[in-house]
Parts: structure tokens; sequence; C-alpha cells
């Protein structure tokens, strides 16, 4: 259907669904659209088009989507003073750091300050610290990518590198994503942007999260911080971080919230981009160096045979594949074995450790992150089957050569793509 909006007003648009500006003047997040450009706008996404001469748009609408009118432009005028506090920064590469709650606008100010960067010619990248909403690089990673050409949505960028996490949150792996994100950074800087935009997670309350966000910011270290204001939340974290330079903002009014449940199926829209044609590629062990926290880690497994008869015993019985750590001996056995809880008891209590037992098949659907020799991220890939037996890892990944290194996600997807919850290490790792 067409549309036609009068100068001053703002359509905005929920997806999916997508807009075409046939006539007429209109922007979105500080990019000008050019006649007949198409701009897709994904499920659970909301996009404003603010016409700056008479237009028209042709806009088709897929199910539950939405479009309306509203007076005024929707980007509050502290972002565009934000952009010239970042703008007027002397000192390059300069660094953008950008703090919100969950369904502040994190998101769309980042799109923003690119855009307006762009129209000025400059060198940009973007790094994506929003690991449960991933718009550059797979759900559960950490990525960046160089923007040569104005976005929409940055979602459609390509991943120049990632590093994997393998979590939605970073309450459960705070030093890994502190560690990630300063990685990536130094590797931006090595290719000389003027500016680095980062955008981060949304948890910003509680004593643990700002302490997390506190240390992220030390080590980042950027030349300005953004803080988009939704009522009061974000003061004890405006209060940490005083030292730094830095600039509240205010959010949308017209921001949509989104429920855990909209959230989720735009992080599967991440697996469904980064798995697409995707085959299952049976790799053997010893050509892997598998990583893996707690489970399941092939390769690890020093024990001779005495002190796998001697476990065997205990157990009353021989598994499929045990692994001895410091503090725990994992155990896998088929599906239809069973171990005596008396057995477990007893070689919890002689050799000093707790048991963890598992069935064979419950790896299936773990998240996967793929490397090559030379520590380079190549894609994700889900994890179908560890033929204990044969000594075969059979993943299924669009990643065809290369793979060295396999790390393992604490996440798990059907065959479908959907997440499954609860992780398998909660799900499985308790004794029988």
């Amino acid at each position: 259907m067409d549309i036609n909006v009068a100068v001053g007003k703002t359509l905005l648009v929920d997806g999916p669904a997508s807009v075409t500006l046939v006539s007429g003047k209109a922007e979105v997040f500080g990019y000008t659209l050019r006649n007949m450009e198409k701009v897709v706008i994904r499920d659970g996404k909301r996009m404003p088009f603010y016409v700056k001469e008479p237009a028209t748009f042709n806009v088709s609408l897929g199910e539950n989507a939405n479009v309306e009118e509203v007076e005024g432009n929707t980007i509050p005028p502290s972002w565009d003073k934000a952009y010239e506090e970042l703008s007027t920064i002397q000192i390059r590469p300069a660094t953008a750091l950008v703090l919100g709650t969950v369904d502040s606008g994190k998101t769309s100010f980042c799109t923003y300050l690119v855009n307006r960067l762009l129209n000025e010619k400059h060198k940009v990248a973007i790094l994506d610290g929003d690991l449960g909403q991933s718009d550059i690089g797979p759900p559960c990673t950490l990525a960046y990518a160089f923007v040569s050409r104005h976005v929409t949505d940055l979602f459609n960028l390509e991943a120049k590198n990632a590093f994997f996490v393998g979590v939605t949150s970073p309450s459960r792996a705070i030093e890994k994503v502190i560690y990630g994100l300063t990685l990536l950074k130094s590797e931006i800087l090595g290719s000389n942007p003027d500016f680095v935009i980062v955008n981060t997670d949304g948890w910003v309350e509680g004593e643990d999260a700002v302490n997390y966000k506190v240390q992220l910011i030390e080590k980042i270290n950027p030349s300005i911080i953004y803080c988009i204001q939704q009522n009061e939340k974000l003061r004890p974290l405006l209060e940490a971080v005083k030292g730094f330079k830095t600039v509240v903002m205010d959010s949308p009014q017209t921001i949509k919230q989104r429920s855990r449940d909209k959230r989720r199926s735009l992080r599967e829209l991440g697996y469904i981009k980064y798995l697409k044609n995707s085959k299952v590629q049976s790799i053997p062990m010893s050509w892997l160096k598998i990583e893996s926290e707690e489970i399941l880690v092939p390769g690890k497994n020093f024990m001779d045979r005495r002190r796998e008869r001697e476990i065997y015993d205990l157990l009353g019985m021989k598994p499929l594949y045990m692994v001895e750590l410091k503090d725990k001996l994992y155990v896998v056995i088929g599906r239809n074995r069973w171990i005596n809880p008396e057995n477990i008891k007893r070689t919890e209590e002689i050799l000093g450790k707790r048991v963890v037992v598992t069935f064979k098949g419950d790896e299936k659907g773990l998240l996967l992150a793929l490397y090559n020799d030379a520590g380079r991220f190549l894609g994700i890939g889900i994890l179908r089957e560890i033929d204990y037996r044969k000594k075969v890892v059979k993943i299924f990944t669009p990643v065809s050569s290369g793979i060295s290194t396999v790390i393992f996600g604490r996440v798990r997807l059907d065959e479908n793509l959907k997440e499954v919850a609860p992780p398998l290490i909660e799900e499985s790792a308790k004794p029988l």
C-alpha cells in the first residue's frame, strides 16, 4: 500500500515489513534514503522514517506488523548534541561507548552515530558487545565490522572478526566478555579507524552489573561514554563512572519494549543467518583442539589404564567415556545404562571429587564456535553427535574447511534452530 506523509512527521513501522521511498525525502537514523530504496524491518524491530519533504512510501506488512504516523521527529534532540560532542573530539581514533538498559535505544543510537559519521566521510568501526542481541556476528559472540556504507540495521553488516563467549548473558562470563571486547578493540585500532563505536548489553542494574560495566570501561578506556537514560536506573552506574567524559541522553519516547520471547526470536534469526547452507561435517577428534569449560572434553583425558581400571571397579561398570578433572570426574554412559548410586557415592568419597554422569546424546544441539589454526573465528556450528567409539565429532555448520579448534558454548538449539532451555550443563550434569 502507498502512504503519503507530510513534512515534519515520522512514519513508524514495526516489522516484519518492508518500506520503499517512492518519492520525497526521508531519513532513517541519520541516513537520507534514496528514491526507490527499499528498507526491510525485521520482526521485533521498529524503524522511524522522518519526512523532510512530502513523501510517498510503499509499505508491505507481514504478520503482526504495524504502521503509524506520529508528529515530529522521534529521534531525541539530545542525540544530535551527542553526535556534535563526538565529532569535535580531536584525538583520533576516538572511542564512544554506549550504555543503557534493555530496549533503551542503544542499537538505534549506534546506527545513528555511524550514519552521521559516514556523512562526514569518516572511517568508522562498530564493536558489538551485546551477547544476547548480537547485531554483528552470531548470537553469543562479540564482533566488529568496519562500516563503509550507510546502514538502517546493523544486522546487515558483515562481521570482520568475532570472539565467541558461548552464553547469552554477560553475568555468566564477565571476565571473558571483557577480555573479548578488549581484544577486538585492539584489533580494530590496528586498522586506523577515525571512530570506534562500542555497543553494550543492557545489564546495568545492581551491584554486580555496575562493577562489570566499570571494569569494562576501564579496559576499553573510551573517549566518551553515552548513557541513554530511562528513569533513574542508570544513576548508580553514572556515579561509578563520573571520572570519564559522560553524556546523558534521552531514550526515544516511541521506543518499543520487547518481551523475553521476542528477544529470543530475534536471536534465533541470528542463528538462522549464520547457519545458512550448513551441512554435517564429521571430523576426527584427533584433528581438533576442543575447549570446554566443564563437560565432555575429549583430548583432556590423561588417565592411564591402571587409573581407568581403578575407576571402573569403583563405579561397577565401564563407561563409554570418562574425563577426570581436578575436582570432578565426568562420566558418559549409554542411554540404556545406569550406575548404582551407592557406587557413585563411594567413588566420590575415595576420589575426593564430584562424579557427574551424563548420557550419550546429551551433548546434541550445543552451540559451538569454530576457529582455524591461526586463532581466527570461522563461524558457528551445532554439535550433532560425539561418536566416542569412532572418536569423531559431527558438527552442523556452513564452515567447510580449516577447522582446528572447537569451543563449546552453553546454549543448545533444536533441529529448527530454536533455543532449548535449560542449558545442558544445568540439565544433565547431575548424579544418577
